[in-house]
């Protein structure tokens, strides 16, 4: 079973949001890719990603950069 990219989209939205409780980009992005590791499929992630490497995708600063973490190995 596959969940579509807008969903994904708006999970890791909702996740930044309940994260939010500094203006720091890159703290809330931090947190938001652990909870992604953490928590998220393997799957799950690798949509994610391959979603957010379409230049038309429609995603926050914080959660683009959650993603870019999670992208990288370590």
């Amino acid at each position: 079973m596959t969940v579509n990219a807008d969903k994904l989209v708006r999970m890791a939205q909702q996740i930044a949001d309940n994260n939010s409780f500094t203006p720091d980009v890159d703290i809330v992005a931090a947190k938001v890719a652990d909870h992604l590791q953490r928590f998220w499929d393997p799957r799950m992630k690798q949509q994610i990603i391959d979603y957010a490497s379409h230049p038309e995708a429609q995603l926050s600063a914080v959660v683009r950069e959650a993603i870019a973490r999670i992208r990288e190995p370590g």
